[in-house]
This record gives structure tokens, sequence and C-alpha cells, in this order.
């Protein structure tokens, strides 16, 4: 046995247990016993150890030195598998026959092929092995054997002469060389149907096997030792496939002798009872023959289970301590799981510190899989009351591991760590900082966590004392059982200081313990006094004990866990739906007449009436009407009212509102009632609202701070009950925009009266835009509400525009976009509503983008002094806050088409400076914009750039093109190449207006007013311009070339001076493409001569030149019949090197390939020089390039010849040609090779 492990031992690698039992099989000398096939004793064998390679952490062992053990079969002989193979009988090299030597159809002829079918009953499987066994073992043990090479995935046949002339490390290394490496596949993690049961056939087939062999064969020291000598040796194979499928057989194997051992144990028990019964017995009454035969049947077992002990230990020491820790996870979560087993069924061996530490090292394991395999066997372990004993020291030595655990990246592994903990908490061996790490987790956001940990806090803190005294309230009433455990979880949820995720602890809590829908307990310790010996509920104590009801009457209300905890969307069974309906009912039927009590006790505490408010949301209102409770309805509006009319506390209001919205809605009886008192509360609102707001104006300038008040409060009131009831019919518009054209007037309007005039106004045409018929819309409310919305955005522009407090500006502006949202387009599905699409004018579009240049995109030194004066971190977020929802208003304009796209060139210029902050919104809206039309977003994309190419030339005399600022711009152009993704087909058209603005912006003027014979002032844009000339096609480039030299005069094309550098690597980075593309061309067979073209292919190449040319010129090509759709694009040989470079840019995202602008932009001396430069880049990209449109697999190992290309679909620009840059009529020809 091991050593035991020590409680000061530190286990951070098994690597630091090097010392402790060393692992090595040392073959005994003891012969084994002789099975019923009549063995003789074995001599002695050699002693054998296995060394680990490249040190103490390798995964991989050399294979086993020496000779096997050899095993004696009758009459001294050799080894039993040396014996000669029969006459007429095959080995494993031909067809391998059925184990009883009959031949069989072809599905099921070798073991390997019946276990993988899995049709017959493994244990008449087994039956047959037997028989085969006793009538030639060798043969026997041959299927045998290579029934696990064949497990393994490997097609190699072991002979009978290999097994008999062979030692088993010579049979592996022979297996491993005819190993099939092409694929890594092996049959225990193949997919389909006939590998579903594989894994557990097999595992079946191990422990069948031992156990029909337990009584004879397996100590006939012939089939155990050669099958343990080969696993093990399989083990220690650098083939993944080997070591995988071997280890998990001898762990199978290792578990089937572990029951064999169990059982001869609990035989030598009751032989030895036997035996000491019989030896007491009186000398008349005792039986010696008995005696004899006792004793020998107990010498027997004593042999049998030395025999199976030397067995497992030899698969423990020559298995499990290598692969324990072997590089594949798989395996290791194999060994961890068959040892939990091990100590579960055998415990009196295996459960032993000298075992225990190996799982307990393996608790840092790299992998969660294997983290979570040793969790489970512990828990295993821990369930069981009998091992704490045992498990005493290993607990203290690992038991911080164990609670860090919980803590575990992987949520399986925590929530199982979580687990064990709660089943080593009755030990009293968890500190109280170890279980305040856990407490904490009952707010984890992954709701498996959460539960695990409510389930440790309710048997840690919420058990009920059966022994306790009952209590009473003041007036004589019982309380419930659960009022100590309701105050515990009171007083837990204040010193967790986590005040806002009271639902959070619900949810964890709500599986575990009743006592969360107990409501009795809960009402009646906010509404009873305290009786003698209780203690008075604190004013903190109470507002947590009704933010936790309010939070348990959601829970048991909906039944769906709370924001944020939610899992994929999970279908509510019938029996879920059954117990939310009863709990729904149960806190209706008692909160119904408890709720206008808590509503007057803490009318004036706006902290507790939020929640409070919110509980009539959550009821079944027809019982009002079912159980004529209609008293307690009239109680609750009387209240609500009065609450309304006490606060102007915004979320009080809220939740008063949605409660209204509640108790008025059409599908319950009690709408009536509630509707009238409604309507009464609204008669009262609007009348203080005008009556306050005629005061207001009134007064004037003399206006004091009670008429503002006034207004503020009525308003606020309004305000709230405006986003959940219909308030138009006050006819309330004319107020607000009465409030709208004083501010435009300059008239003063405090902040907050203005803000939600706006606010209350857009909403009132939001509900009147509501109210119309679909089918029939009254035109009269059409125009009205016409009228209303051209009055509104004309108001609110102007705000946009004049008025200086950005809190009204931001207010108006998105109103604005919401109105021509709403507005749009899409109301003209029905005709009649056609006069209610809006359309910004032009002057709005500017007022919207310089709002956006002002409150959005500001400076570094803005920011920064906007937020000196701000408290913490979190009102800095919520101004970015802001500032995203004023960014995204904007673009769904651009997105939805209702401004023009070129004003988004203010928005994409500024990509890459605030790309931290709003780069997923540009980055969605300039997706959605080119979904739309991709040439107008093309045009907007060089806008920006000439737009911020303009700002740095104003800004530097001379341009500096090694500038920080001009190089920003270029990696700006950069990105934008990369969104146009890796279809270059579907991108021409835009790739190409893009070119062409960009030339015609770079040289003009084409001469410089303040050096007639410099360069064009805007020439060096092209250097910017060249990073989108990786995405021209092949074909293309030539053309956009020719147009550029058209644009030039002559002699400027050839300048290379630094002023007219850009123009040269603008032409180079199309020439690259050229280039490419012919190197590419001389690979080419069956043209001629090496590097030839036939003569079909350059009169279309020539052509399309023509084409192209004249195209440039404003002229249209005649084109006879159908235009071409041939690409010379061809499938060729696929070089090694090259191919993982093309799977890994087929693999890119839409966004592009860094890749392709490793060099772009570098200027160069010449064409030649830069090609030379380029040569291994272009050639790779142009074979890239080229093969866009070849479908299917590329040839291995030959060229296929030239073939037209399939069509394209409809969006790929086939029937345009980019060279027309000018008009739309466009077509593709072919590509130039």
């Amino acid at each position: 046995m091991m050593p035991a492990l020590h409680a000061g031992q530190k286990a951070q690698d098994p690597g630091d247990f090097a010392d402790i039992g060393s692992p090595h099989i040392t073959r005994r000398g003891k012969g084994m016993a002789s099975g019923s096939e009549g063995g003789t004793p074995e001599h002695p064998g050699p002693e054998e150890e296995h060394e680990v390679v490249g040190g103490e952490d390798s995964d991989f062992e050399e294979p086993r030195k020496g000779k096997k053990r050899p095993a004696k079969g009758a009459g001294g002989a050799p080894s039993a598998k040396k014996a000669k193979t029969p006459g007429g009988k095959k080995g494993a090299g031909g067809r391998t026959p059925k184990p009883n030597g009959t031949a069989t159809e072809e599905q099921a002829v070798t073991l390997f092929e019946v276990v993988k079918l899995g049709k017959s009953a493994m244990q008449s499987v087994v039956d047959e092995w037997i028989d085969s066994y006793k009538q030639d073992r060798d043969m026997a043990l041959l299927d045998l054997i290579q029934f696990f090479i064949q497990c393994s995935g490997c097609k190699g046949v072991v002979t009978a002469e290999m097994l008999h002339n062979m030692e088993h490390s010579d049979i592996i290394r022979k297996m491993t060389e005819e190993f099939d490496e092409d694929s890594g596949d092996y049959p225990l993690i193949m997919t389909g149907p006939q590998y579903k049961r594989f894994k557990n056939n097999f595992c079946e087939f191990i422990a069948v096997l031992v156990r029909q062999c337990q009584y004879s064969i397996i100590y006939d020291q012939y089939m155990m030792d050669n099958v343990i000598s080969l696993l093990t040796g399989l083990s220690h194979s650098q083939v993944r496939a080997f070591r995988h499928t071997s280890t998990l057989a001898a762990m199978k194997l290792m578990t089937a002798l572990v029951n064999v051992a169990l059982t001869l144990s609990v035989n030598l028990d009751n032989t030895q009872r036997q035996y000491e019964s019989e030896r007491q017995k009186a000398q008349g009454k005792r039986a010696s023959e008995r005696l004899e035969i006792l004793m020998q049947k107990r010498a027997d077992l004593q042999e049998n289970q030395e025999e199976v002990e030397h067995m497992m230990n030899s698969i423990f020491k020559g298995v499990f301590v290598h692969r324990y820790r072997d590089s594949l996870p798989e395996i290791r979560a194999i060994c961890m799981e068959e040892i939990g087993t091990w100590m579960r069924q055998y415990s009196d061996t295996f459960l032993a510190d000298s075992y225990l530490k190996y799982v307990g090292w393996t608790l840092h394991d790299k992998v969660g899989e294997v983290r979570k395999m040793c969790i489970s066997t512990l828990q295993a372990l821990y369930c069981n009351k009998e091992n704490a004993q045992k498990l005493e020291l290993f607990t203290n030595r690992f038991k911080d591991r164990i609670v860090s655990m919980t803590l575990d990246k992987d949520m399986d592994v925590s929530v199982q760590a979580i687990k064990l903990v709660t089943m080593i908490m009755n030990d009293d061996i968890l500190t109280s900082e170890d279980c305040e790490n856990v407490y904490q987790l009952v707010y984890s956001s992954h709701r498996a966590v959460a539960q695990a940990a409510g389930e440790f806090l309710n048997k840690r803190l919420f058990q009920q004392d059966d022994s306790g005294k009952q209590l009473k309230t003041k007036r004589g009433k019982k309380r419930s059982p659960n009022t100590p455990l309701i105050r515990d979880l009171v007083q837990f949820f204040i010193e967790s200081e986590l005040h806002e995720h009271a639902a959070y602890l619900v949810d964890s809590l709500w599986e575990t313990n009743e006592m969360l829908k107990d409501w009795e307990c809960m009402t009646d310790l906010l509404l009873e006094e305290p009786g003698r010996g209780e203690e008075v509920l604190t004013d903190q104590q109470e507002t947590a004990l009704v933010e936790i009801m309010t939070c348990c009457i959601r829970q048991a209300s909906e039944g769906i866990p709370p924001i944020g905890r939610a899992s994929a969307k999970k279908v509510q069974t019938a029996r879920e739906k059954k117990q939310i309906y009863d709990d729904k009912v149960k806190l209706t039927e008692h909160l119904i007449q408890t709720l206008p009590a808590l509503l007057g006790k803490y009318a004036v505490d706006s902290e507790k009436v939020i929640n409070l408010l919110c509980i009539p949301q959550y009821f079944d209102l027809d019982i009002y009407t079912t159980s004529r409770l209609e008293k307690h309805l009239d109680l609750l509006l009387k209240h609500m009212q009065d609450i309304v009319d006490k606060h102007s506390d915004q979320e009080v209001l809220e939740e008063c509102s949605k409660s209204f919205m509640v108790l008025c809605s059409e599908d319950y009886p009690i709408h009536t009632k509630s509707m009238v008192s409604r309507s009464g509360l609204f008669d009262g609102l609007v009348q203080k609202f005008k009556l306050s707001l005629d005061t207001f104006f009134q007064e004037g300038e003399e206006a004091d701070e009670d008429d503002v008040f006034n207004v503020t409060s009525a308003q606020k009131r309004l305000m709230e009950f405006y986003k959940c009831h219909d308030l138009s019919a006050y006819d309330l518009f004319e107020r607000f925009m009465q409030t709208i054209k004083a501010a435009n007037d300059k008239t003063y309007i405090p902040q907050d009266i203005l803000v939600r005039s706006i606010a209350c106004a857009h909403m009132d045409i939001m509900w009147r835009f509501s109210r119309l018929d679909e089918h029939d819309p009254d035109k009269n409310d059409i125009r009205t509400i016409n009228t209303c919305v051209r009055q509104f955005l004309d108001l609110c522009s102007l705000l946009v525009e004049g008025y200086v407090d950005p809190t009204i500006q931001e207010e108006a502006f998105m109103c604005i976009v919401d109105i021509l949202v709403v507005f749009s387009r899409q109301v003209a599905a029905n005709p009649v509503m056609k006069p209610l699409i809006h359309h910004p004018d032009p002057i709005t579009e500017v007022r919207l983008t310089s709002l956006l240049g002002e409150r959005v995109f500001v400076g570094p030194e803005e920011e920064h002094q906007a937020t000196d004066d701000e408290e913490d971190e979190a009102n800095k977020i919520e101004a970015l806050h802001k500032r995203r929802n004023l960014l995204a208003g904007y673009c769904k304009l651009v997105v939805y088409n209702m401004v023009n796209i070129k004003t988004a060139a203010d928005i994409f210029k500024h990509y890459m400076r605030y790309y931290n902050d709003y780069g997923d919104i540009i980055k969605t809206t300039l997706s959605k914009a080119r979904e739309t039309d991709k040439v107008n977003t093309a045009r907007t994309l060089n806008l920006a750039l000439t737009q911020l190419f303009q700002e740095v030339k104003a800004s530097q005399q001379p341009l500096d093109r090694a500038s920080q600022a001009f190089l920003s711009i270029k990696e700006l152009a950069r990105r934008f190449s990369l969104t146009f993704g890796l279809d270059p087909v579907k991108t021409r058209q835009a790739v190409a207006e893009i070119h062409k603005e960009g030339i015609v912006f770079a040289i003009t003027p084409l001469d410089d007013p303040n050096d007639p014979e410099g360069a064009p002032p805007c020439l060096s844009f092209l250097e910017i311009l060249a990073e989108f000339s990786p995405k021209v096609m092949k074909q293309d480039r030539k053309t956009i070339l020719n147009y550029l030299e058209s644009k030039l005069r002559p002699g400027m094309i050839n300048r290379t001076d630094d002023p007219w550098l850009p123009l040269l690597t603008y032409r180079n980075s199309l020439l690259e493409g050229e280039h490419g593309s012919k190197v590419v061309a001389r690979g080419i067979r069956g043209h001629g001569k090496k590097g030839g073209k036939s003569p079909s292919e350059m009169a279309a190449k020539r052509k399309l030149s023509m084409e192209a040319n004249e195209a440039f010129a404003g002229k249209t090509p005649n084109r006879p019949g159908q235009p071409l759709h041939t690409s010379t694009a061809v499938k060729r040989r696929r070089d090694p090197e090259e191919g993982s470079e093309q799977s890994s840019e087929r693999d890119e995202s839409e966004q592009g390939s860094e890749r392709e602008f490793e060099h772009t932009g570098k200027p160069a001396l010449s064409q030649g020089s830069w090609a030379q430069l380029r040569h291994a880049d272009s050639a790779r990209k142009g074979r890239a390039n080229i093969s866009y449109s070849t479908h299917g697999r590329r040839g291995r190992g030959k060229q296929m010849p030239l073939e037209p290309e399939p069509e394209q679909d409809d969006d790929s620009g086939e029937d345009d040609d980019i060279a027309d840059f000018d008009t739309s009529d466009m077509h593709m020809g072919q590509s130039e090779m």
C-alpha cells in the first residue's frame, strides 16, 4: 500500500508528490493459483519498471522494457500463448471465426463487430467466447487481443505467428506503424448510429467477461496476464486512440476485478464464520471432514483474493498512476470516475489516503470536465456517513481547495463544488469565512450556481427549530412557524448590502424553502404589533421585508427568474403552469384583503409604497368578483388616489399608473368600477394642470416658485399617466405647444416644465395615431394628426438649433427621431394614411447632424470637462449612455432611409476615433445602409475620407504623409475596406464607385495654383485610396488604370519625384493583382507553350479591354446576344503550403482579412522593385482571388482544365461592367489571367 497522506502536505501539482507512491510494477515470484484448466505454479518472473520520458510532467511513457511475464501452460510449458496453432484454423490474420469456430454473416464476424452492433446479449457473446477459450485458448486470446486493437480504430491485424513469436511491445509497435494517420477518429469518439452505444457496449463486454470468468479463467495465469500486459503497453502508447481505448478498458477491467475481490471478501468472511462456528462445537458434534473442507475453501479463497489483488495492483501501478495525469482530459476524467467507483464499492481497501491523494491532486486540473469528475467522485463518498472518519484527513488537507472551487470559472464545476461543500458542512469543518464565501453566491447571475448556494444557505441558516415555543402577536394571534426564519432572511438581506437584488435572493431560495410562500407570516410581521418577547421591526427591516415580499409575489405569479438570470427559453410544463396558477390564487386571496391596510399604513413612505403598488399587477383579478371582495377593491382604489395626491415621486406615480392600467383592463369584470375611479382622478389632474399653467403664463416674468411648483407637480403626474393611459381626449396638446412656442420666443420656461411638455406632446400624438382604425381611418383625425405632427416637428427643430440647454436639445432631438420613424413610408401600406408620411426638411437634417457633433462626438478635453464635476463613475456611464442613444436615434433615420445617406459621412468619419464608445453602432449602421444601397454607401464612405483629408490638409502646410493624422485616415480607409467582405462580385460596383470618386477628388484641380509644374493639390489622397485596391476584381484593375491615365496629362503618369509618389503607390496597388494573376497563368496546362494563352482566351481578353475603354469614354459597347458569363478561373493543384492559408482565408468573417493589407501603401521606387518586394504575397493573393468563383474541392494531384463559371446570384452584379462609372448598365466580362 502507498503511504498515508499527511495533513500538512501541499498539493499544487502531481509532480510535487513524485516521492509518494512512485509508480512501478514489480512482478512477484509467487505463482498464481491454478484455474480449473489445470495450471502449474509459475516460475519467478523478472522485475519490471516503467520510466517516465521527459521528466515528471510528461504524459507519455516508453514501452515496457524486458520480456512479458511468462504465463505457464499445463505441464510446465514455456507459455501457453506460444503453443502452436492447431491445424486447419485461421488466426486473426485471416477472417476471424466466431468463438465457436463457425462462420457467420459478414456483419458480425469479429468480437468488435458484434459489440459495435450491440444486437446480441452481451452475456451470450461472452459465453461463446468462453466456450472457444476452453477449446483453444490461444485462438480465443488472439480474438480478444484483436478486439482491443480494432476498438482503438487500428486496421492492423495481429496474427497467430505474431502472438507466438513477438512480445507485446513489439506487437504494439507493429500496430502503431499500421495505424491510419489520415483520420484522428476512432470508435470511442466517433459519432453516428453505429457508434452511438459503442462505449456502453464496450464497457459492458469487459464487465461481463470478468464476471463470467471469475471462478476459473481469471486464475489460469494466462488470459488475465496477457490482457493486462497488452492494455498496459497500449496505455503507454503515444497514439491517442490506443491510449484512450486501453485506459478505458483497463479501468473497467479494474472495476470488474474490484467486484470480484468484494465477492471473494464476502465469501471469505462467511467461510471463516462457518469455520469458527463448526470449531466451537463440542468434540462429539464436530465434523472433522467439514472442518477440512472449510479450511481448504478458506485457503483457496485467500489465494484467489491474493491473485485478484495482485492483478489490481498491476493495473493501478501500470496504468492508473501514469494516466491520471495524461495529456488528454478524457483519459484523466476516466481515471477519476473509476477510482471513485473503487472507493465506493471496496472502501476497505481503496478508501485510504494513499488513493484519495490522486483525487485531491486532480482537483487542480486545468480542464473543467476533469475537475467536475473529481467533485462528483467526492460527492458520492461524502454522501455516505460511514466514510466520514476515513475522509477526515483528506477533508482537512483539501478543504480550502474545494471551497475555492465554488468560484470556479466553469459554472458546472462551481455548482457541483457548492453541493459538495453543502455535504461537508454537516461535519462542522467549515469556518465562518468559508461559509460567507458561499453565501454571496446566492446573488450570482448564473441560476444554477445561485440555487446551489441557496440550498447551502437554507441548510445553514433557515432550518426550523421544532423545540422553540409558539410566538403570538400582541392581540393573541399565533405566529407562523416561519416567523423566525423570515426575520433571519430579512437580516441576511440587510447585512449582504446588496439591496437592489432582492429578486436574486428570492429566486435562489425559491425551490428550497416554502417560507417564501407564507404570505400570512409576512403580512402579520408588517401589520400586527409584536407580542411578548418579540422585537419590533426597524424601519430598515420593514422596507427590506416589503421588497422581499414583493419579489416573492412576482416569482409566484409569473414563475420566471428575474432579469439577467433567465436561462434559455423554456416552455413551462402543465404541472408547472398549474403550480403557478395555484400560487397566484392563494396570494391573491390573502393580499386582496391585506393590501389596502398595508397601503394605508405606509402611505407616506415612498420607498415602501413603490413595492406595494406593484402588487395588484400580479393578482388574479377575477377573484374580486368570484369571492365577492369588491369592497376591498374600493378601498384599494381610494388608497391609490390618495397616494397620487400625496406623492410626486416619479417611481411611485409610475407604479400607480401601471396598476391602474391593469385594473382598468377590459378583460376583467372590475374594469367598470376601476375606470370610474380613474376618470375622476384624471379630471382632477387635468384641471389642476390647466389652472396652474394659466396662472404661470398670466404671471409671466413675475411667476414665483409656488407657481412653478404647481405646474411641475401637476405635469409630473400627467406625464407618468400619459405613458400608460390615453389622455388625448382632454385636448392638452395645445397647452403643451403653448409652452414650447413660448420657449422658442425666448420666454423663460423652467427646464423641467419644457422637457415634460415636449414629452407629453410627443405621447399625445402617439395616442392619437394609435386610435386610428387601420381599415377605415377617419379623414378628419388624419388631418388633425398631420397638423399636430408638422407643428411639433417645426417647433422641436427650432429647439434643437436655438436652445442653449443641452437637456432640452436632446429631448427635442429624440422626439423628432421617433416621430419620423413612426410616420415613415410604412404607414403608406394603407393609401388613406399616405398624408401622414413625413420627411425631414434639409434644415432639420443639418440641425440634427450639428447636434451630433456638439453632443456626441465631443473631444477628449470637452468630455473631461463635462465629467469633472460628476460624483462617480456611474454618472459618466450614464452620460455615455445618453450620447449613444442620440447617435443610435439618428442612425435609425439613416438605416430607414429617412435622411440623405450622405449626412452619415459625419458619423462614419469618427469610426476609428470613437471606436470604443460607438464602434458597434457605426458598424451596424454601415452594414444596414449597405444592404439598402451599396453604391451610395460607398460614396458616403469616400465622402467621409475626403472630409477628413481636407481637414488634415488645411491644418498642415505642406501635407505630411508621415504624420499621425494622415496615417489615421489610411487606417480608417483600411477598416472601411475590410467591411466589404471577401466576395468581390457582390461589392464590385460599390468598390468601383469609391475608386472613381476618389480619383476625381485626387486630381481636381489638376494644376496646383501655387505651383503650375507641381502635382495636383489632393494627389496624396490616392495613397489613402490604395487601401481599397485589394477589393478590386482582377478584370477591373486595368480598366481603373486606364480611367486614371485618361484624366491625367501625358507624362504625368511616369513622374517619380516625391510629390508624385502617391500616384505611383496607387498604380502599383492595382498592378499587383495583374502581376499576381499572370504568375498563376503560367502554370496552367493545356494552353500551348508554358505561360502562353489560347487564341480564344487572348481574343476574349482583347474584347474586354476594348469594351472597358469604350465605357470609360462614355460609349456603350455593342454586345450581340447574351453578355459573357465565362470566367477563366481554374481548378489547379493545391500547394501544401498554400492550403492552410487559403482555408484560413475562407474562414475569415465578413469583415475581410488583415493580411490583405500587410504592405499596402508602402511607396516603391519602380514597378519592378515593387513587384520583387511583393512577389510572395502577390502570388498568394493572386491564387486566392482567381479562384473566387470555383466551386467544389480542388483536385489533388492533377490540374483541371478551364471551366465555365456557374451563374451567380441576382445581386452579384454579373450584368454590370464596372468599367462604366457613369451609368448603371454594367456587365461582367472575362477575368484576365
